[in-house]
């Protein structure tokens, strides 16, 4: 079977840390087509995908011939790119949050494929997580608390920084975004939702702090922080069920694997080492408990059996639209909208 031409619209980090490797990794795929300007950018693909034509603009791609066009740009282009590719008829992946609003979300649905790009399903911790609260390991599970905090306190300017509504910066977008799918995956969307968002480091104009609570129809609590402004991590997931908890610090391996080069072809890909494993248990009475391996690489084979009509996408455009409006509650709940 001919390999699907994919089109990647960008090549910052989204796109030279986590798409491209992944799309080149897919024996469904080609990266066929790069969309950047930047010099040292196209530098960097001739580089490493020696077989990637270079294109100046997206308005270059909608007649080329393309199966599948990847969206990674600064969130404010999201929807106009995607529509654009949609309407030329070509599935498209969208980097998270596919949009700034749930109304915008939805507008893209109705013709061809759109799949958000969620790859936090596919970090270790959380696949390990998933399975701990499948199998009945922690019992029925009370509250589930997820962390994704930073310690920055300065200021790195950009559009992640702005206020501006349409930009979707700020802790709540950029990172929120991943702790919430990640809880709606689990446990359903949630029929309350409490909010406190906080702008903390001097000369910020984003939301910078942030605290989600979610409750979930079954009675589980999702407690999640996202915050630049943390001089104490936290655990990254501490799961309370009434047998037995999770506790794990530390985030996935899989970003820092590929931003030094590490592909899903490498035998150690994915492989969280023994020292970083989490735990299982009560106090005084827990054991380490191996990691599985992070999965990044699935997500891309599973968008080509979509695009082909053979399977399901591995995330909805649903998905991203119950995030958005988990999102779009919780700044209004938190006066911030």
């Amino acid at each position: 079977m001919d390999k699907l031409r994919v089109a990647l619209i960008g090549y910052g980090t989204g796109g030279a840390v986590f798409h491209a490797p992944l799309i080149d990794a897919a024996p469904e795929l080609e990266l066929a087509a790069v969309v950047t300007r930047d010099p040292e950018r196209r530098a960097a693909v001739r580089d490493r995908y020696a077989g990637t034509e270079l294109v100046d603009a997206p308005d270059d791609l909608w007649s080329g011939g393309y199966d599948l066009v990847v969206v990674t740009t600064p969130n404010r282009t999201h929807v106009p790119l995607a529509r654009a590719a949609l309407d030329a008829g070509i599935p498209v992946v969208v980097d998270k949050p596919i949009a700034t609003t749930a109304a915008e979300a939805r507008s893209l649905a109705g013709g061809p494929l759109v799949v958000p790009f969620h790859n936090r399903r596919w970090d270790g911790d959380f696949r390990t997580a998933a399975r701990l609260i499948g199998d009945g390991t922690l019992g029925r599970v009370l509250r589930f608390e997820s962390r994704f905090t930073r310690w920055r306190p300065q200021i790195k300017p950009g559009w992640k920084e702005t206020a501006d509504p349409a930009a979707a910066g700020g802790a709540l977008y950029d990172l929120g975004a991943h702790l919430i799918d990640q809880a709606i995956t689990l446990f359903g969307p949630p029929v309350d939702v409490h909010a406190e968002l906080d702008v903390r480091r001097p000369g910020a104009e984003a939301v910078d702090d942030a605290f989600v609570a979610l409750t979930h129809e079954g009675g589980v609590r999702s407690h999640l922080w996202m915050s630049a402004i943390s001089a104490d991590l936290g655990p990254r997931f501490r799961v309370l069920g009434d047998r037995a908890a999770y506790v794990t610090y530390g985030l996935d391996v899989q970003e820092d694997q590929l931003r030094a080069g590490l592909t899903p072809t490498d035998s150690d890909y994915g492989v969280t080492p023994p020292e970083a494993y989490g735990t299982v248990g009560t106090p005084g009475d827990t054991r380490p408990e191996p990691t599985d391996p992070g999965r990044y690489q699935d997500f891309y084979p599973a968008v080509a059996a979509a695009v082909r009509g053979d399977g399901p996408p591995p995330v909805t455009l649903e998905d991203a639209i119950a995030g958005l409006e988990v999102i779009e509650t919780a700044a209004h709940q938190a006066g911030a909208a």
